[in-house]
This record gives C-alpha cells, sequence and structure tokens, in this order.
C-alpha cells in the first residue's frame, strides 16, 4: 500500500490514537472513528479526519483497523448496522488488532469472507510506552496475502511483526504471551513482599535479578504493569482451556490473584524501582 493511500481506524483510544498519530507520521491519510466524543477530538488534532461511524470510515477506505478492547466491541464495529462490513467489500481488509478469544475472530473472519473482505488477526503487544515510540510488536493471523498487505501499515507503529498462522493464531499467541507475563507480574509482588518482610533492598536486588535467571520483563518494566487487562487475558486463557479439556492450574490460580493485582499494584506495590524512596 502507498503510504498517500487512506487507512481506517475505529477505536482511537489510548492505544488506537498512538496508532493513528504513528500513521499520520508516516504519510498516511486517516478516517477514524470513536463512540467516546474526547477520543474522537484528539484523533482529529492529531491529523485524522473524522467520522460518525464504523461504516463511514469502510466507506472511505481499502484498509481498516480495529482498535476496541472487547470481543463485543470488536464485533460490533464490524457486524452491526452502521459496521464496516456495510460498506466494507472485495478487495478490502481488516486487520483487528484488539485482544479477543481466537474463536471470536475466526467468527469474525468467516463473516467478513462472506463479504468478500480479508481479515488478518493482528493483536499487539507490549503496552503503552512501546505504542508512543511505535515499537510494538503485532502477532499475526490470516493468509499470507493479506499479511504481506498489511505489513507496510503495521510497520509504521511495530518494530517487530510476526505471522504465526491461519486466522486465531495472532489471538492465541497474544494470550500466550500475556499468560506468562501476569504469571511473572503475580510473582513479583510475591517476591516483593517476602523481600521486603526481610529487610532486603529491593533495587539492588531487582539489578542482580535482572542479569540472572529471575530476569523477566515484568520486572525491567515493573512500573508500567498496570494488571488493567490482567483479567480479562486471563479470562481468554481459562476459557481456551476448557474448550481444549485441559486442567491448568497454574491459569487457574493466576485468573485469581490478579484481581489483587491490580489492587496491590495501585495502592502498595512493593517498590522493586525505588520509586517511594526517590531513587
Amino acid at each position: 500500500m502507498a503510504a498517500t493511500e487512506k487507512v481506517g481506524i475505529v477505536g482511537t483510544g489510548r492505544m488506537g490514537l498512538a496508532i493513528a498519530q504513528h500513521l499520520i507520521k508516516h504519510g498516511y491519510s486517516v478516517v477514524a472513528q470513536d463512540i467516546d466524543p474526547k477520543a474522537m477530538d484528539a484523533a482529529r488534532q492529531a491529523g485524522a479526519q473524522t467520522v460518525k461511524s464504523p461504516a463511514e470510515v469502510g466507506k472511505a477506505v481499502k484498509l481498516a483497523i480495529v482498535a476496541v478492547g472487547y470481543d463485543d466491541e470488536a464485533a460490533a464495529v464490524m457486524l452491526d448496522k452502521d459496521g464496516l462490513l456495510e460498506t466494507m467489500g472485495p478487495g478490502c481488509a481488516i486487520v483487528v488488532s484488539s485482544t479477543c478469544t481466537p474463536d471470536h475472530v475466526k467468527m469474525l473472519a468467516e463473516r467478513a469472507q462472506a463479504k468478500g473482505v480479508d481479515l488478518l488477526d493482528a493483536p499487539i503487544c507490549r503496552g503503552q510506552m512501546a505504542a508512543d515510540a511505535g515499537t510494538m510488536l503485532t502477532l499475526c493471523g490470516g493468509s499470507e496475502a493479506v499479511f504481506e498487505r498489511a505489513r507496510p501499515v503495521l510497520a509504521t507503529f511495530c518494530s517487530d511483526i510476526k505471522h504465526l498462522g491461519d486466522v486465531g493464531a495472532g489471538q492465541f499467541g497474544k494470550a500466550l504471551n500475556n499468560f506468562l507475563l501476569w504469571v511473572n507480574g503475580v510473582a513479583l509482588i510475591e517476591a516483593g513482599r517476602l523481600s521486603e518482610a526481610n529487610g532486603m533492598d529491593l533495587v539492588k536486588l531487582r539489578d542482580a535479578l535482572l542479569i540472572s535467571s529471575g530476569a523477566s520483563d515484568a520486572l525491567k518494566n515493573w512500573e508500567n504493569v498496570s494488571f488493567t487487562w490482567a483479567l480479562k487475558d486471563m479470562q481468554i486463557v481459562i476459557k481456551m482451556a476448557d474448550k481444549a479439556g485441559l486442567s491448568l492450574p497454574i491459569a487457574g490460580a493466576i485468573k485469581e490473584l490478579v484481581k489483587d493485582g491490580r489492587r496491590i499494584k495501585k495502592s502498595n506495590p512493593p517498590d522493586w524501582m525505588g520509586v517511594r524512596r526517590g531513587t
């Protein structure tokens, strides 16, 4: 796709706005829509053209990115009256950058294919700082053709782009990535509490662990581990496990523990980075 072509984006919240900004920076014209007037204002200020419905986005572009939060929201912006598929047809493609269940995105792909629209399953990883920097990772599922078509667009906001297989593979990879993140996040709360109870200097301990086998991305970026979407992520993992008939006791425990993790991280988390003591 030439950088002069228009790209649509539905959902210009924290992550979607960053995506739109990178697209514009790299020369793409962006047509954006969000149900939140403040998000629409932010998109306009970034240089995007804003419209009133996903259908209007679909009418204006050949490729649209879905950047909303949940399964039902992704379905609504694609399938509802005034949704993307009301106006998109053969020759168009939709990139689902939302985090959904694999089965849900497969259903969306089937509905899109019925209209002659290609779908790329492409959830994004690495969080808000990477979104701002344009260094996100996207894990993709879909045909080789739609993957190659979308790659130049994805490259404006992702430093790493991985094609994992057919539709659903991207969401599967994202679910497992986030499962492992929250295993580490919960463990860092418990390890931090144990260290504090024994008078350890957490900053010095963190420096040592980061060059040892206890290192993790969660420890490296502890201040940005918010647990905001952790419960949603773990609900997806458990749903996948139930469908496969697998007993995953660690996943089940983490699903419950992230509920407290979110509260603890907001109120009184282990001070791994010395923020409270000013170091």
